[in-house]
């Protein structure tokens, strides 16, 4: 049986926006740790919330833990819906280490359940959704499958953040072909500047991949220190996505 078959059938009705449109769901990913996944994935869901959507955030795997009580990313996402999902659903497996979650998991002598996952996955229903994985798309969740197949499993279309300036368009394009294999649809690439300092290429980046790769480029969100102002910069950037239309 593939993990894609263990979710079940898809409801024929999405709860949707006051415009009639079907409420978001996608699945964030990026195409490296620490780019912004959380950020992005935590303004997707604060404007869900404004919109009276009882958004569900759900960050199933999440390592460097300092207490397993209190997965940061995966309360973050929570209190951006202003969520009362139990923990245990949004965030299903939990390590201390610094790892990937397979990696983490493997020095623990564990095999995190993945029909685990799947089964937190159904309990949200039908409300508007937004997943955050763990780093991008060839990271370890087990011995056998890695973030990509997650997100296959879930049939979650995909907002892919990345870097704004060098390096971007080669690591951008490789997730993009890798998930084109999969044929999973692509929301939209959200750029982050995670730096103050001096970057050229930032100019040409955001039309490159566009026009190369034939996807919604949104951003680049700007280096912004206080964290507050941040937050701000990453809701307005994303704000598009709530109205426009699934890819096919």
């Amino acid at each position: 049986m593939s993990p894609r078959s263990l979710v079940g059938a898809r409801p024929r009705s999405r709860r949707r926006n006051g415009d009639g449109a079907p409420a978001l769901r996608v699945f964030v990913t990026a195409t490296d740790t620490g780019v912004g996944k959380t950020q992005v994935a935590s303004a997707l869901l604060s404007l869900l919330a404004d919109a009276g959507l009882s958004p569900a955030p759900f960050k199933p795997y999440e390592s460097g833990c300092s207490r397993l009580s209190r997965p940061a990313d995966a309360l973050e996402l929570r209190v951006a819906a202003r969520s009362t999902d139990p923990l245990d659903r949004v965030c299903v497996h939990r390590f201390r280490a610094p790892l990937a979650p397979g990696v983490a998991a493997a020095r623990l002598g564990r095999v995190p359940d993945f029909r685990a996952v799947l089964a937190a996955y159904r309990s949200f229903g039908d409300r508007p959704l937004v997943a955050e994985g763990a780093g991008g798309l060839l990271v370890p969740l087990d011995p056998r499958r890695d973030v990509i197949d997650l997100i296959e499993a879930l049939a979650l279309p995909v907002v892919l953040v990345a870097r704004a300036g060098l390096g971007t368009l080669n690591h951008t394009g490789l997730s993009l072909e890798l998930l084109a294999t999969r044929s999973i649809p692509v929301r939209a690439v959200v750029l982050s500047r995670g730096s103050p300092a001096r970057d050229p290429s930032i100019e040409d980046n955001a039309a490159w991949l566009s026009r190369r790769h034939g996807v919604l480029v949104l951003g680049p969100v700007p280096y912004i220190a206080d964290p507050a102002r941040r937050r701000w910069a990453f809701r307005e950037v994303v704000r598009p996505l709530l109205n426009a239309p699934a890819p096919h």
